[in-house]
């Protein structure tokens, strides 16, 4: 095993060797070391993500291998540091952030030279933890660990997780700020991208008016991580810039697609690379609703619910544009670029849903029609998102040739197949399902114009409407169960959602399911927090 240091050798970092908390001026880093933990031990591990970076899972399994995971050992060219970035939070400019419980431990090159950065969440205090302990509890570590594999098999561009390593010690944590804190296990996720570098990191110097740092970061950044573009220069400066806002564009465009709430997007929380980064408070809608939210901090405002996605990513790009103009010092190619992201999230958004749908996207005139139809159709009443389309693609061939069928006879035929999408026990011919009638009928007709196969468009719409997703509920009953050391439901959600566009009819009963009623209102079902 051997690391490369390249962030820490190329950058300026902090002076101070002091690890307790203070202001980090004119430095991107902070060297600190993992704090050991007392008995580690590996819960579970990426074989997909140990194979494609070139890592050996006899490594990961052995003792020195958790001792790294863990934090408690370093190995040849290790450097560890922990960032220092800005953001917005909740739409307001919150001054010095930083990793306050992730410590990089350098980067590893896999064989095609690709450059993978292994950073450890939960691994002890940081100059930027302020008060709190630099630690992670196993709840959120699960959740993070499992939502980044399972982001990565859907298609959904994400930073990935390595392993997942019980501390052996506890945390105390009060989940909802309410009082009731109390001793959880604590837990280290290996986190793995080709950067962290966030939004955050550039707003951080352009706050603080220091433009050579703020040109240092970004052309490293564009050295490192856009090589294509060419050296730095006010137009690869605008081409870096433009490829940012249609990176974040496509991101957000997949979140919307498998019906993914990121819960906190904040600006420090925003991937320079277009990578979906830091899993807190995040879920998956189960009865479709655009101002669902998971985040409890942000009930009020709803400010990052689910359908205020795509504009809330254009308000972080705005942010991110302020904080590079002293690299450009006028505003339009910034601006092209943020109006490149407009253009690219509405064609992308449309051509997402028409391929949901199973309609062409070559008519997507006709197409938008059917598309805001059913957005319309999604507030007559509670419908699963991920069932409603995947059961779209089982209705048979003669339902849509037929020339015989009454309009009676054909919404109780699509009833019959879509109907375990709804969450209500209401009958087709209730009248206030008649706007969804109107559309299965409308949508009919769009699928009898196109001349696309049945069976092709039936495979195309299996290849973007997922089977199985990361149910909120299922992510909180794995995390039961390994609560009190049973990691067999673990294992098997890991194994599940490496294929989630897969039939695996074995295991459809218990995981191809709505949301049962129970865990309607159940915290960490309905609700989370930033607390972990």
């Amino acid at each position: 095993m051997k690391f490369e240091s390249r962030f820490v050798d190329a950058l300026p970092g902090d002076p101070s060797t002091d690890s307790r908390p203070h202001l980090v001026w004119k430095a991107m880093y902070s060297l600190v070391a993992p704090t050991p933990v007392r008995a580690p031990s590996l819960l579970a591990y990426s074989i997909p993500l140990a194979n494609e970076i070139g890592i050996d899972p006899r490594w990961i399994e052995s003792s020195e291998g958790v001792e790294v995971l863990a934090g408690n050992r370093l190995v040849e060219g290790m450097k560890p540091y922990a960032m220092c970035y800005g953001g917005h939070q909740f739409g307001n400019w919150a001054g010095q952030l930083g990793d306050g419980r992730a410590i990089n431990l350098g980067e590893w090159i896999d064989n095609a030279g690709q450059s993978w950065t292994w950073q450890l969440k939960g691994s002890g205090p940081t100059p930027y933890s302020r008060f709190a302990d630099g630690r992670a509890v196993l709840r959120s570590s699960l959740r993070e660990y499992l939502c980044s594999e399972s982001m990565h098999a859907l298609g959904v561009p994400t930073t990935r997780a390595l392993s997942l390593v019980a501390s052996g010690e506890s945390v105390v944590r009060d989940m909802f700020y309410d009082g009731n804190a109390k001793h959880e296990p604590g837990a280290i996720v290996c986190r793995v991208a080709p950067s962290f570098i966030r939004f955050g990191n550039f707003e951080i110097f352009a706050a603080r008016q220091d433009t050579e740092n703020l040109r240092a970061l970004a052309d490293y950044t564009m050295a490192n991580h856009f090589p294509h573009l060419g050296t730095p220069s006010p137009e690869t400066y605008e081409a870096w810039f433009r490829e940012v806002c249609i990176r974040t564009a496509a991101m957000v465009c997949d979140w919307m697609r498998v019906g993914f709430v990121h819960g906190v997007m904040n600006t420090d929380n925003m991937s320079i690379l277009g990578l979906t980064i830091d899993y807190g408070p995040y879920g998956w809608i189960d009865g479709f609703d655009t101002d669902w939210t998971p985040n409890t901090t942000d009930f009020e405002m709803h400010r990052y619910a689910f359908g205020n996605q795509p504009q809330i990513a254009q308000w972080n790009l705005v942010q991110l544009a302020n904080a590079l103009f002293p690299l450009f010092e006028q505003t339009e190619p910034l601006q092209r670029g943020l109006d490149t992201f407009v253009s690219e999230i509405a064609n992308s958004y449309l051509s997402m849903q028409l391929a949901k749908l199973g309609l062409p996207d070559d008519r997507k005139s006709s197409g938008r029609n059917v598309v805001e139809a059913l957005e319309n159709c999604w507030r007559l009443t509670e419908i699963d998102m991920t069932i409603f389309y995947r059961q779209l693609a089982r209705i048979p061939e003669t339902w849509y040739t037929s020339t015989a069928s009454s309009e009676t006879s054909l919404v109780h035929e699509f009833w019959d197949h879509v109907g375990p999408a709804f969450y209500d026990s209401i009958e087709p011919d209730a009248p206030g399902l008649r706007p969804l009638w109107d559309w299965v009928l409308q949508y009919r007709l769009g699928v009898r114009e196109s001349t696309t196969d049945y069976r092709s468009r039936a495979e195309s719409m299996n290849r973007v409407n997922p089977k199985y997703v990361l149910r909120n509920y299922l992510a909180q009953q794995a995390i039961d169960r390994a609560e009190q050391g049973d990691l067999k439901p673990l294992h098997e959600l890991t194994s599940l959602l490496q294929n989630p566009y897969e039939e695996q009819p074995d295991q459809e009963a218990k995981f191809y399911a709505k949301r049962p009623e129970w865990a309607r209102h159940k915290p960490g079902c309905s609700t989370l927090s930033c607390s972990s």
